[in-house]
């Protein structure tokens, strides 16, 4: 009787033992599984950061050899972006000239109110942050007193200079990060998506931007809007650009009359300065393409022929963000 007691309990403390060895064995297989998920997540995503930049290179390339052989029709954009196919991926390559910003060092503070209405910002804050930034770039403030803008970044108040970076804005009293980088907001009912992405100041203002004409195929809404053209006339304008790009000054004769003053403010195309930022997307075995995406981008400078070089690139972002397709 003792023996079979004795027998019991070993059995039971080899099934216990072979449980909990089954635990961990299901553990330690989880664990590996995802680190293999994550170290291959990686791998792609540096793949895909390759593709980009080799993306951006190449777009930068037809940009400069479009200028010497303004015969050969491959080294322009039909519209305003490059889609360039690799053996292991696709990068598109969009084109922005600063004419579709608002120079952020010499715009009129009522360009820069309206704008930050049509980025939803309320009027007494709009009003705020425009002071705030006129008197940073050594203008007369409004509203504010100097001493309001001290902030960890700039503990002294004001430089009373023009901006450097546009990311100094962060240091002006009353622009949040969502009013500079923008944010998702719930869409109205009905609506195709949940959320909608709303832009950020960042993408409306540049130190080599435009004060008197915007390119009209790159300027964000919220611009065209700031420059008094209706919502519904940019809204068409929007679409109109999405299915076929502005080439020259007459395809935007059918909106002279709807667009209003503001109409006089536009332009196609920008002059030296460009933004060319590029989203690449790996080719799976299948053929088809990830859903990873990786953007980067570059603000680069065309110099005038015979210079020693024949672009300059004034800024890299490695890590950039493009809106939603």
């Amino acid at each position: 009787m003792r023996l079979k007691s004795t027998r019991g309990g070993v059995l039971l403390a080899v099934l216990w033992l072979s449980a909990a060895l089954a635990a961990i064995a299901f553990s330690l297989a989880n664990t590996v599984r995802g680190e293999t998920e994550r170290a291959s997540t990686a791998v792609d995503g540096l793949r895909s950061y390759y593709l980009a930049t080799a993306g951006v290179q190449r777009g930068i390339l037809y940009m400069d050899w479009g200028r010497k052989h303004p015969e050969i029709a491959r080294f322009k954009p039909p519209g305003t972006s490059y889609i360039f196919q690799f053996p292991t991926g696709q990068a598109v390559v969009e084109v922005i000239p600063e004419t579709a910003k608002f120079n952020l060092n010499t715009s009129p503070g009522e360009d820069l109110f309206r704008l930050l209405l049509n980025l939803g910002v309320d009027a007494g804050r709009a009003q705020q942050i425009v002071a705030a930034i006129v008197d940073w770039r050594g203008g007369a403030a409004t509203n504010v007193a100097s001493a309001g803008h001290q902030s960890m970044l700039q503990p002294m108040g004001p430089p009373h200079a023009h901006f450097a970076e546009v990311e100094e804005l962060l240091a002006v009293r009353g622009v949040t990060p969502d009013i500079f980088y923008g944010s998702w907001e719930h869409a109205p009912e009905g609506a195709a998506q949940r959320l909608y992405q709303r832009t950020g100041l960042r993408d409306c203002v540049s130190i080599f931007g435009a004060t008197d004409q915007f390119d009209a195929n790159t300027a964000p809404p919220a611009v065209l809007a700031a420059l008094g053209i209706p919502p519904d006339v940019v809204m068409a304008m929007v679409q109109q650009r999405r299915v076929r790009a502005f080439l020259n000054a007459g395809d935007l004769a059918p909106f002279a009359q709807s667009a209003g003053p503001g109409f006089g403010r536009l332009r196609v195309g920008g002059y030296s300065i460009f933004t060319l930022r590029a989203t690449a997307r790996l080719r799976l075995p299948n053929g088809q393409f990830s859903d990873l995406r990786r953007t980067v981008a570059a603000q680069v400078k065309l110099m005038p022929l015979g210079y020693d070089a024949s672009y300059h690139i004034l800024r890299w972002y490695d890590n950039a963000t493009a809106p939603e397709p």
